[in-house]
């Protein structure tokens, strides 16, 4: 073999393994933010008898009318089914031409090393992806934890003794973990409200697909299919966060917050990391584009009509 074919695949593996040890980071950092003590949470007062945190308990999370499994099974596996599904179907349309698979051949790999196109951009677009979702929960977990944002039904579950606080005017600030007296896991999920962490996952799940099926789907006859698609999506996302509201497991800021951080890092990652689901330019056009770059400047000689010469001799005479 060349010696170009031996140093090629070593540099793709080089540059897989750093990947894959940046996709593990995130994912330890997400499950010590999700399933550990390891970040402790800010502790934030109240004042006695404030309306914003009064609302009535509305029960586990299991029994909310978009419960976390639902959510994260729809966030984890919807997704996942599009970009395939979608892949594949640009594959089989355009294998034709060679147009797709001339796109798709990267640098790194040249003529010895080959990977199929379409396991190419489906691995691509998928671990980007997964990458986006588990940043997502980092953002939303280091939020929570950093500011410890109390949910509007954190009074029914703290379970303050007023009589014992002194509570005798509504202004006087109560602080410190001691002021609660009920359930302390329930006290600490009540604690960890901003941003809210379903509306950020949803949301980042519906951008990041509607960005997908708009810039990759080019078929005559989705003109109205697109659309309708992609704003249902977005619309499940938004009813997502307007049901933590209507629960009292979320106030407005929190849902806002969430959408914004999601949206973010969707958009971030579809134009800058995958460049809008584009492969690379044809080697063809890439030549041709070349070619007329590097091709001499020619001076065409400047004719002066005689209306030119009229104008200028009226001018001078003026």
């Amino acid at each position: 073999l060349p010696l170009h074919c031996l140093a090629v695949p070593s540099a793709l593996i080089s540059m897989l393994y750093f990947q894959m040890v940046i996709m593990a980071g995130t994912v330890m950092l997400a499950y010590y933010f999700e399933y550990t003590d390891t970040f402790t949470v800010n502790v934030q007062g109240f004042f006695c008898y404030e309306g914003s945190y009064r609302k009535p308990y509305p029960g586990p999370e299991d029994s909310s009318a978009v419960p976390p499994a639902l959510l994260y099974a729809l966030a984890a596996g919807v997704p996942v089914l599009v970009i395939i599904i979608g892949e594949t179907a640009v594959f089989c349309l355009q294998l034709a031409t060679r147009d797709f698979e001339n796109q798709e051949k990267t640098i790194l790999t040249g003529d010895c090393c080959y990977i199929n196109p379409l396991v190419r951009r489906t691995i691509r677009f998928l671990g980007i992806y997964a990458f986006g979702l588990f940043a997502t929960d980092i953002f939303v977990n280091a939020g929570q934890v950093v500011t410890g944002n109390l949910a509007p039904h954190f009074l029914a579950l703290c379970k303050p003794n007023y009589t014992a606080l002194g509570c005798q005017q509504f202004t006087q600030f109560i602080s410190g973990a001691h002021a609660c007296t009920g359930n302390p896991d329930l006290i600490m999920r009540a604690r960890k409200t901003f941003p809210s962490k379903e509306a950020a996952l949803s949301v980042y799940a519906a951008t990041y697909l509607t960005m997908y099926i708009t810039n990759t789907i080019k078929a005559r006859g989705t003109r109205l299919a697109k659309p309708v698609l992609c704003l249902g999506l977005i619309c499940l996302a938004f009813l997502t966060g307007i049901n933590r509201v209507a629960e009292y497991r979320n106030h407005w800021s929190d849902v806002i917050a969430g959408f914004i951080i999601g949206i973010s890092i969707a958009v971030f990652l579809v134009v800058c990391v995958v460049n809008n689901f584009r492969g690379r330019q044809p080697e063809h056009e890439n030549s041709h584009m070349d070619n007329l770059a590097q091709m001499p400047m020619i001076s065409i000689p400047r004719v002066e009509s005689p209306l030119e010469k009229v104008t200028s001799v009226q001018m001078i005479s003026f």
